[in-house]
């Protein structure tokens, strides 16, 4: 297992680097930054000016290696607005992760019981109101659903802020956006996970030797369905931590996905480029969290 840990993070850091390089590459393609700040028809000197200002006079082989060394002494640089990259991210990840967080646990709270209650009473009233709710949380776009939540519960029903991180009731509209179409997913994959177990030969023979439903469906059924379950919810939960820039921008969410969409806006290099490394430290960090958490799930999987 050690040696294992050691060559997964040898790939993170590797992966890392390439998304780094990848990134810096292409967020300059997008266009010269100092246009924004800058009127085309300024002076070449005020323009010149600007440009060595926001570091963008020096060669990209040059600019590259710079940031390169900033990252190995976890230095982000600055933004083009003169703030630390690293505090414009500390200072929007909280309202992410928490919004992340209710987003999460509406969808195992909703979907993991829906599941179950598809598998166990397949083709009955609850299967088809479990596949119905799936098949709504896949149609419906997450903007739609936004705006539907909207105009139903914050505008005709005045029950929920319509808009900013104000106090725990304004988390339930957007987390419940989030959730949409998280929760189909979910009910989808434990039904079919749980029908293939319930299928199976040593189901039989657990009910043929007196267990009872219950314990089957927790102990051979649910469990046997965790790892499927462990992989989609841990790409939700990437997903998610990530801040969706849809339902961010729409509900006012100071989280990250709004974050990058303004700076990709503004053309903001050294920003955008924090947001993807950090973004990329948290889908691989949880991809290898889930990796570890399979072989305490299935004692089959072992790492040599």
């Amino acid at each position: 297992m050690g040696r294992y840990l050691l060559g997964r993070v040898g790939q993170a850091v590797f992966s890392i680097f390439v998304i780094v390089t990848l990134v810096f590459a292409l967020v300059r393609l997008t266009g010269d930054p100092s246009s924004i700040y800058v009127d085309e028809r300024a002076l070449i000197e005020v323009q010149e000016r600007v440009r060595e200002r926001l570091g963008l006079d020096r060669p990209l082989y040059e600019q590259y290696g710079t940031y390169i060394a900033g990252l190995i002494t976890l230095d982000l640089g600055e933004s083009f607005t003169g703030r630390p990259v690293l505090e414009i991210l500390l200072e929007r990840l909280p309202a992410t992760v928490s919004l992340a967080l209710v987003a999460m646990g509406i969808t195992l709270l909703v979907g993991v019981p829906l599941g179950i209650m598809a598998a166990v009473y397949r083709n009955s009233v609850a299967d088809t109101f479990a596949r119905g709710v799936a098949l709504l949380g896949q149609s419906i776009p997450s903007f739609v659903l936004a705006i539907m939540l909207v105009l139903a519960f914050a505008v005709w029903l005045p029950l929920f802020p319509v808009a900013f991180r104000s106090g725990p009731s304004s988390y339930i509209l957007p987390a419940v956006t989030m959730a949409g179409v998280a929760v189909a997913g979910v009910v989808r994959l434990i039904r079919s996970s749980m029908l293939d177990v319930l299928d199976s030969d040593y189901v039989r023979m657990a009910r043929a030797k007196g267990l009872s439903s219950r314990s089957i469906i927790i102990k051979y059924a649910f469990r046997s369905a965790l790892i499927p379950i462990l992989t989609y919810t841990s790409l939700l939960l990437g997903i998610f931590m990530n801040g969706s820039v849809v339902v961010e921008s729409i509900f006012g969410w100071p989280g990250v996905g709004k974050m990058v969409l303004d700076s990709v806006s503004i053309r903001d290099f050294p920003v955008v480029q924090g947001a993807v490394i950090m973004i990329a430290i948290i889908f691989i960090t949880i991809n290898l969290i889930v990796d570890v958490l399979y072989a305490l799930l299935d004692p089959r999987i072992r790492y040599r």
